[in-house]
């Protein structure tokens, strides 16, 4: 029988996600997962469409369709109201909202009734500027007394949310990813996967093959990344660039694509692209920790990177010299492809390096028993309360949540 009860009934925890692709949502399926198989009832709040409530679905929670939209707006109030009656229907002990725009629905709805963990996922007031940066800025500030952790994915996210003067409860647990479903692809199943690839098919078997896998948008890059190929590809000729995934930018890119590109749409499971790859690339110019490099490493593939949030902290050790570059520097970025893709011993040891790093250091079973630790210290002491949050110290979100631990519990543990 499950040990996680409260009451005689499965403890229960009510995810909420605006965005249902990419990698938050993966994010989410993953913890759900996790959770479900540990006994607890995760319930999932989303949107229709997208991926994220089909995954959910599999994993085992309980899909609530939430009708909103990823910026705020004139349906905010809507939004507001309808969450809040999901939320009475779930019933949850714990809330964990993921991303800024459930995060400004989920405390605006909760107001710290119920805990409640908001993961920003990425700062809002990063993809923005100008008037619209300091509202984002001001709401933060505001609303961090209605969660009782912000819980961050990486170290660089919580420091700069402390930076900028977000009164944080912080807590960090760094994006982890399944090492059993993206594992090392060597030569024979980089073969494998280059053949089962629809879009690699008229393409010269020995190409060499960069790939990008995100969200066609702004804040991924890929502008830049398109300005950066035409250099990559008069060093390296017949180089071929890839770009795995959808979004609003797409029309606008493809406009602006040079010859090399291929523009691979959305892929519901991007590890062959990873086994495809010589190298993949991110060019963002915001982040909180990316999940596509982590599944790259954990497929033994060399990652070259922006230096945004986290991206120095998700790389293996001595790599940052040639894998970061700085944002929006398509020069900087073209050379940094070039010296990699050109030597192949390199990028055999980085790659090697990286599987090994991310195996040891990002596995989502850490990440999803360090939730689990998170999870059961605030339900031991309840709702936050409405006054401002506690101050807090350099580390205060170490110590325990950083160290493995199965999710098995005792009743007590979950007491408020």
């Amino acid at each position: 029988m499950p040990q996680h009860k409260r009451e005689g009934r499965r403890l229960a925890v009510l995810h909420i996600s605006q965005p249902v692709d990419g990698g938050v949502a993966r994010v989410v399926a993953d913890l759900v997962r996790s959770q479900t198989r540990a006994g607890l009832r995760a319930v999932v709040a989303c949107p229709p469409g997208g991926v994220l409530g089909e995954a959910a679905a599999a994993a085992g929670a309980d899909v609530l369709p939430w009708s909103a939209v990823r910026e705020p707006g004139v349906r905010l109030p809507q939004e507001i109201l309808r969450l809040a009656r999901l939320v009475r229907r779930a019933q949850p002990d714990l809330v964990h909202a993921h991303s800024a725009k459930a995060g400004l629905a989920a405390r605006l709805a909760v107001r710290g009734r119920i805990p409640t963990v908001f993961q920003p996922h990425a700062w809002s007031f990063e993809a923005v500027g100008g008037t619209t940066a300091e509202l984002a800025l001001r709401w933060e500030r505001y609303a961090a007394r209605w969660a009782t952790r912000v819980l961050c994915v990486s170290e660089d996210e919580r420091q700069r949310g402390r930076q900028a003067g977000v009164p944080g409860r912080w807590a960090v647990v760094r994006n982890g990813v399944d090492t059993d479903r993206f594992r090392p692809a060597d030569t024979e199943a980089k073969e494998r996967a280059r053949a089962g690839l629809t879009a690699l098919r008229a393409l010269p078997r020995q190409v060499p093959l960069v790939v990008c896998v995100g969200r066609l948008c702004r804040q991924k890059g890929q502008d830049v990344l398109l300005r950066a190929w035409p250099e990559v590809t008069a060093a390296v000729p017949g180089a071929r660039l890839v770009l795995v995934g959808d979004g609003p930018d797409r029309d606008l890119l493809r406009e602006a694509a040079p010859p090399g590109v291929v523009f691979a749409g959305e892929a519901a499971d991007p590890a062959a692209w990873y086994a495809a790859a010589d190298l993949v690339v991110l060019p963002s110019r915001w982040e909180g920790m990316a999940l596509a490099p982590l599944e790259a490493m954990a497929c033994g593939r060399p990652v070259v990177l922006s230096e945004v949030t986290g991206a120095r902290e998700s790389l293996a050790p001595g790599h940052a010299p040639a894998c970061l570059v700085p944002p929006e520097e398509p020069g900087a970025l073209a050379r940094a492809l070039t010296a990699l893709l050109l030597d192949h011993r390199l990028r055999d040891t980085y790659g090697r390096q990286a599987r090994e790093h991310v195996r040891t250091t990002y596995d989502i079973r850490r990440t999803a028993a360090a939730v689990s630790r998170l999870y059961r210290e605030l339900l031991r002491h309840g709702p936050c309360d409405h006054g401002p949050p506690a101050a807090t110290g350099p580390g205060d979100h170490r110590g325990p949540l950083e160290r493995p631990a199965p999710y098995h519990d005792s009743r007590e543990h979950f007491r408020r």
